[in-house]
């Protein structure tokens, strides 16, 4: 049998009637349809029949909150993933389009990298965003609880931002143990995978399948509202990149940003308000 594990508020409020869509993958195989925001993990996975298997439904945010309300059981099925939600960096990050069929994902959520902000611990499953990405989901939160249904456009939001909201700030960023100072800086996330944000590609060289276990910060800097407004659009096929004077990245396994006054970050699509800092390690 295959446990079909579902989040109702994944894709606006549509999670429940988006998961059956995966029904006709399963066809002359037995299912059950499970919420997964009322399930006891220790419970379910300690009486899941040997043979069974999961498919996980939903965005990013349904497979971080997955990774984390399981992190101390022990899994021993497969577990698949059928992408539902408004995000699924994953999913696209994978080469896969929406409406394709499930694919097994235990490789890729083992072993995920772990941050601390303000004062949680969480594991990573996309990467941390810090400065106008954080902006944004700030931004897109306010939108969503005026209008739950408004489909947000992430990249309205940052041009405003770039443009009139946002101010730069001085990034101090350590990176196994190498302190670099950054004036001026824009973004500054911290990547497990390549992709974020709904189809940004921050770090487009970085492997969440890593044989080092690496991961990767960018920053964009030095550049006032219009130059950097100039470059930031690029990020959506990971170009900025070539900008070396305006965009740098850094690789390590353990790496701290911080920054000189507090602002917004977000740990794949979950707003934190009034970060001054955080500290991922893989």
């Amino acid at each position: 049998m295959t446990r079909i594990l579902y989040n109702p508020f994944s894709g606006n409020g549509e999670g429940k009637v988006r998961a059956e869509e995966v029904k006709k993958f399963y066809e002359g195989k037995e299912t059950e349809f499970v919420d997964m925001t009322s399930v006891d993990y220790g419970e379910f996975f300690g009486g899941l029949p040997e043979g069974d298997d999961i498919c996980i439904c939903g965005g990013d945010g349904t497979l971080n909150r997955f990774v984390n309300d399981t992190e101390n059981i022990e899994k021993k099925c497969d577990i698949y993933y059928f992408a539902t939600g408004t995000g699924s960096d994953f999913w696209h990050e994978l080469g896969r389009t929406p409406g394709e069929a499930p694919i097994k994902v235990n490789e890729y959520l083992a072993d995920l990298p772990i941050v601390e902000i303000a004062g949680k611990r969480m594991r990573v499953l996309n990467g941390v965003g810090y400065g106008i990405d954080g902006y944004c989901c700030e931004v897109a939160d306010g939108i969503r609880e005026k209008d739950p249904g408004t489909k947000i456009n992430y990249a309205g939001i940052a041009i405003k931002g770039l443009l009139f909201h946002f101010k730069p700030v001085r990034a101090t960023v350590t990176v196994d143990g190498e302190e670099h100072v950054i004036e001026k800086a824009w973004i500054a996330p911290t990547m497990n995978g390549k992709c974020y944000g709904g189809g940004m590609m921050p770090t487009p060289a970085q492997d969440r399948l890593d044989p080092e276990r690496k991961l990767t910060v960018m920053l964009m800097h030095g550049k006032g509202r219009i130059g950097t407004l100039m470059i930031f659009p690029k990020i959506f096929k990971g170009e900025h990149v070539k900008h070396t004077s305006s965009v740098t990245s850094f690789t390590g396994r353990d790496i701290t940003v911080k920054f000189d006054r507090p602002v917004a970050a977000q740990v794949d699509g979950e707003t934190v308000l009034n970060v001054t800092e955080y500290h991922i390690t893989k």
